[in-house]
């Protein structure tokens, strides 16, 4: 719910900004990188956390590129923050590592086109996925398969 709201907002505000159909680039880069936090699951699957790590490099080098909205948007930053954080929370290290150093290159290279409230915001974003995600990762780890959590009440039989 938060994601679509913040989509739609994103889209309104740029709609009466930039006009014309620049809004459509950057909701259709934010819905991508949603869907993809909203996939990334408790599996220990990387690829989400790829994709999106790849589709928001892109997007900024793209809008750099072109006369685009910056990327990452609000929608997007967010995205990529969820990406990483659950990955340094569930993935080996090693892959989580790769996924929070590409989380970090996107956001230094989004500093490239200019000190923004859009790039403060993303950077903060991050930020907070590289600090949520050890924290959890070392105070509410993910149970294997399969295993019952270490804190469940036995079941009652019922009557």
């Amino acid at each position: 719910m938060v994601f679509a709201l913040g989509i739609a907002f994103t889209a309104y505000m740029l709609i009466n900004s930039w006009g014309d159909a620049y809004w459509i680039y950057t909701t259709a880069v934010a819905v991508v990188m949603c869907g993809l936090a909203l996939l990334r699951g408790r599996r220990r699957r990387a690829w989400p956390a790829a994709a999106g790590v790849t589709v928001a490099a892109g997007a900024v080098g793209l809008s750099m590129a072109a006369d685009l909205p910056q990327e990452p948007s609000p929608m997007a930053a967010l995205a990529l923050a969820v990406l990483i954080g659950s990955s340094l929370r569930v993935l080996p290290v090693p892959s989580a590592a790769a996924i929070a150093a590409g989380g970090v290159a996107v956001t230094a290279l989004a500093w490239f086109s200019g000190p923004t409230g859009p790039t403060a915001l993303a950077t903060m974003l991050v930020v907070g996925g590289l600090v949520v995600g050890p924290l959890l990762r070392a105070f509410a780890p993910v149970q294997p398969s399969g295993a019952p959590a270490a804190e469940s009440p036995p079941a009652r039989p019922r009557p």
